[in-house]
Order: C-alpha cells, then structure tokens, then sequence
C-alpha cells in the first residue's frame, strides 16, 4: 500500500486507506514504540476539546526506491511464496525468511541498499503479506483492546487500556478494498462470509474474536468489523488480584468452593471482564480434574492438560436443512459422556443454560458467564425462554459474581478505570440470595462478611 505524504496536518492516501499525518500543533500525551524503529504511537489531545484524544499510527516512510524494491518483491513473493511445510509454522517469521531469500535471489533487479533500508522494507513485507496491513500496529499494540470499523470513510476506533474509546488516523475510503480487508480477515480466521452469509462471528490466528458484517447486507454504512483483543497469556488469578479486580480474601474463598466442586456463574456486562474471570477460575480447579470447555468462540484456555475444548459449528445452508450445525445445547449435552468434574460454558444465553443445570443436579460442577447487570435480572433470563431453567433448579448455581468496568477513586497503574468485583451473591434459594462481599468505591475495596456464608 503505497503512501503519499503529506505535509502539516496532511494526509497520506494508501490504496483503500486514509492515514492522516498529524498537526505538529496538536498538543502530544504520550509516544511510544510498537515496532521499534518502524513504527511507533503517538496519543494527542484535540484542541477545542477538552478530554478529547486521538491515536496516531506513524510508520517509517519507504522513499522512492526503496517503494519500488518492496513493490517488485512482493510480486514476486505472490508467485514464488511456498506454503510452509506445517501449519504450526509461524508466518510473519515464515515470510521474513523466505522475503529475505528472494531478495538475495533477486539483488540485481531490487537494486543495492544499506542495512537499513532493507530492514525497512522486509517490515513492509511482513506487514503486507502476513499481517494485517494499515491495520497491523493496532493489532501489535498492546494497550489495544478491541479494533473497529463502522462503515466506509469513518475513522476505525480503538478501545485503549488507558484512554478508553478514541478515534484513530486510519480509515478506509474505497469500498473494494474495505471489503477486500473484510474478505482477509474472514480469510485468516478460516471461515467465510459473502452477501448470501453477511454476518461473522470467528477467531482470527492469534485468538483474537472477530465479529463482522459484509457490504450492506445488513449494515447501512458497508461492512462493518470490530477486533476483541486478547491476551495471549490469559489472567491469572494472581494476576486479577493485582489489578484490584479482587481481593486475596476472595480469591481463597473461592478457591475453597472450585475445590468443593461447587457451580459458579458469572454475570456483567459487555467488556466487564467476564471471560477473564471466569477463565482465571479454572485456574483454581483441582489440577487432575477434568474440565470441558463449550463456547461458539474458542476463547477460555485453562493451563492444564486434561481439558477437552467443544466449539460449536454454524451450518452455511440454502433452504431449511439444519443437520450440519452444532448449538451449544448439543456440545453440552454430549460434554456429559466425558465423565467431566467440571463443565465450564463461556456464554449461556438460550437452551444449554436448561442442559448445564441439569448436569449440576447429577453432582457435576459447573461454570458459566451471562450478560445481566444484576442477580434479579439474570434469574429472570434464566427462567424465561429459550433458557426455561425451572425455579427449583436455580439454588444449584452456588454463586453469584457480578462484575463490572468501573471508574477508580484514584488511579492505579496509571490507569483511572479497572474492572472490579462488584458484589457476590450465595444463591440460598429461588428469590434468596446472601450477599457475601460488595465493592465500596469510594475507598477502591472490598467488604467481606465470608461468617454470613452458607456453602
């Protein structure tokens, strides 16, 4: 994708893509590198605007000949690039090897250059072929939590660890290629979406979750994607009670219940922090006991070796057949022929909430997330359809988390959000919940009454 630069609060126009320079005026809050020393982050706070940030990508600009070397290698690249020899074969560093082969194979045609410059033009080469193209900083940067796209000519926003919801300097003008970028990222996530199947909910290679929609199927403004980041090593437990997300108090008192095979739910919102949690339990599940995972999107990963991970599979059809797909409901209930200690669902919210309950009356223990904000209305989910968990059935869910995003008294780690614990409930009975801890905001912990406990 080439560039053309521009000058003082100028543009550079890509090939699909917009990438604007920034106004040396505006007024810089923190730089730092992703890619050292090709491309860097610079946030800046808008004028007129208070409160108001923006994130620029800056990448090292390739100059005429060095364009014209990394235009000549990448066509070749796209005729004489051999599959690896193995799918487990990483492809950013299979590229850069077999990039910097063709370039010696080649040295006459591409031209003499330092050091340097070839470097730079090889993180082009990566960058293109095997990355994520404009988009790959955001991708490398680790502050980012989720990446997306609303529409055509409209700037893609980031969710930032530390500035929350800001624009970018990056956005796609021409609808060929956003819908190109869409098409690759379906691609690399090893599924398919076109006008006939518009919508798209995968994994890309490095676990990330993708939800996206294609052209105007069903979204007004054209394709639509948003990128859910992940760590690629998942939270601890440690690891959340260094966040502040809990206490020591409450990471032992539910070590305690996992120990006693006792069933968990996890309630919040959307980013509360669900999945984290609910994967930082499994941590503290006894080492040589069995855990099935069921998601639609293979996202929880327990460190343990006895493990089996069900994901369920959408059926691409015309007409009313059915048999091809997988639901949740289907996973959980052949998870029951695995003779599992625990079964861990990563989101209920139709039938195999029934199915998950009825495991934890057979003496098996379980673990799940739901989206509600509180316990009164996550018992009404359950009970209503398509869950249709009978009143009876509830107090077989031990306990109630809930957990939010919320805004700190003071910052910590330099950060003036976290997500936090907010309350926990014993579930006594239908209707009868013994609140057990609470977050107190105003001083940033937590009020534990573990006496009260009836488990």
């Amino acid at each position: 994708m080439l560039w053309k630069r521009g000058g003082k609060g100028g543009k550079e126009e890509r090939k699909g893509t917009l990438v604007k320079s920034r106004d040396p005026s505006y007024k810089v809050v923190e730089s730092y590198w992703v890619h050292n020393p090709f491309a860097k982050v610079t946030i800046v706070s808008l004028p007129g605007s208070e409160g108001s940030f923006q994130y620029f990508v800056e990448e090292a600009p390739l100059d005429g000949r060095e364009r014209e070397a990394w235009k000549k290698l990448v066509a070749i690249l796209r005729k004489e690039l051999r599959p690896p020899e193995t799918l487990e074969t990483d492809i950013s560093t299979y590229v850069l090897k077999e990039a910097k082969r063709i370039a010696h194979k080649y040295r006459r045609s591409l031209g003499k250059f330092d050091a340097e410059s070839w470097e730079k033009i090889f993180y082009y080469v990566v960058r293109d072929l095997a990355g994520y193209g404009d988009l790959n900083v955001l991708m490398l940067d680790p502050n980012i939590e989720d990446i997306s796209c609303n529409g055509l000519n409209r700037p893609i926003y980031i969710w930032h660890r530390k500035y929350e919801s800001i624009p970018t300097n990056i956005e796609f003008v021409d609808e060929i290629a956003y819908n190109n970028f869409v098409l690759k990222l379906a691609h690399m996530a090893g599924k398919h979406i076109s006008s006939a199947n518009p919508i798209l909910d995968a994994m890309l290679p490095e676990k990330h979750r993708l939800a996206a929609t294609f052209m105007r199927e069903v979204s007004t403004f054209g394709s639509t994607f948003c990128i859910r980041k992940f760590r690629s090593d998942p939270f601890s437990i440690v690891d959340l009670i260094k966040l502040g997300t809990l206490d020591e108090r409450i990471a032992a008192y539910l070590w305690v219940l996992l120990e006693n095979k006792m069933s968990i739910m996890i309630i919040g919102g959307t980013g509360a922090g669900k999945t984290s949690m609910l994967n930082a339990l499994t941590t503290l599940i006894m080492p040589n006991d069995k855990i099935i995972t069921v998601e639609e999107i293979a996202e929880l990963n327990p460190p343990r070796q006895n493990w089996v991970q069900l994901v369920s599979r959408r059926a691409f059809r015309f007409g009313s057949s059915d048999t091809t797909s997988i639901s949740l409901f289907d996973l959980v209930k052949v998870s029951l022929r695995y003779r599992p200690d625990y079964i861990v669902v990563g989101e209920i919210r139709g039938e195999e909430a029934y199915v998950l309950f009825q495991a934890v009356a057979t003496g098996h223990g379980g673990l799940c997330t739901m989206h509600a904000d509180s316990l009164d209305h996550a018992v009404k989910r359950l009970t209503s359809p398509p869950m249709n968990v009978s009143e009876v059935y509830i107090p077989l869910m031990n306990l109630c988390i809930y957990v939010a995003r919320v805004d700190l008294p003071k910052k910590k780690g330099g950060l003036s959000f976290g997500r936090r614990i907010i309350k926990m409930w014993e579930i006594v009975d239908y209707g009868k919940y013994n609140l057990i801890s609470e977050w107190i905001p105003s001083k940033d912990r937590f009020r534990s009454n573990f006496s009260k406990s009836i488990l």
